[in-house]
C-alpha cells in the first residue's frame, strides 16, 4: 500500500444531493419540497410544541412536583455492603477509595438492608434507627 494509493471504501462517499437544478435531475423547479406552504419556504418552520397557535399541550397541563438538585450528593449504603467492605473504621473518604459510594457524595447514611457480623466505627456517617441497633448489636458504634 502506497500513501498516494489509499482512497476511502467503495460507497463511503457520495455526491451532495443538488436541488433546484432543472427537470432532469429529479429534484427540479419546488426542489423536493412540495407545492407552498411553511415548509417549503426558506427559513419557514415553527418551535418544537408549537400547534399553530393553539396552547400547547406543555402549557395546558398543570406544573407538578419538584425535584431538589441537593439530591445528588446525598448517597445510602446497606449494612451489607458495610459488612462486605471489612473495614473496622469506615467513614466518607473510605467509602469513596472503596467505590461504595459516588465521589460527589457528601452525605451518606447507612439503611437496614442486609444484616452486619464484623463490628464497624462509622465516624460522619448517619445511620437510620434499625441500622444504628445493628450496627450496635454486632458490637460496633455510630459517631
Amino acid at each position: 500500500m502506497e500513501l498516494n494509493s489509499i482512497q476511502p471504501a467503495a460507497g463511503a462517499k457520495h455526491a451532495k444531493r443538488r436541488v433546484g437544478r432543472g427537470i432532469g435531475s429529479g429534484l427540479g423547479k419546488t426542489a423536493g419540497r412540495g407545492h407552498k406552504g411553511q415548509k417549503s419556504r426558506t427559513g419557514g418552520y415553527h418551535k418544537v410544541g408549537f400547534e399553530g397557535g393553539q396552547m400547547p399541550l406543555q402549557r395546558r397541563l398543570p406544573k407538578r412536583g419538584f425535584k431538589s438538585t441537593l439530591l445528588k450528593y446525598n448517597a445510602e449504603i446497606t449494612l451489607s455492603t458495610l459488612d462486605r467492605l471489612g473495614l473496622a473504621e469506615v467513614d466518607l473518604l473510605e467509602l469513596k477509595k472503596a467505590g461504595a459510594v459516588a465521589a460527589i457524595a457528601r452525605v451518606v447514611k447507612v439503611i437496614k438492608s442486609g444484616a452486619i457480623t464484623k463490628p464497624v466505627k462509622l465516624t460522619g456517617i448517619g445511620a437510620t434507627a434499625g441500622a444504628k441497633a445493628a450496627i450496635e448489636a454486632a458490637g460496633g458504634s455510630v459517631a
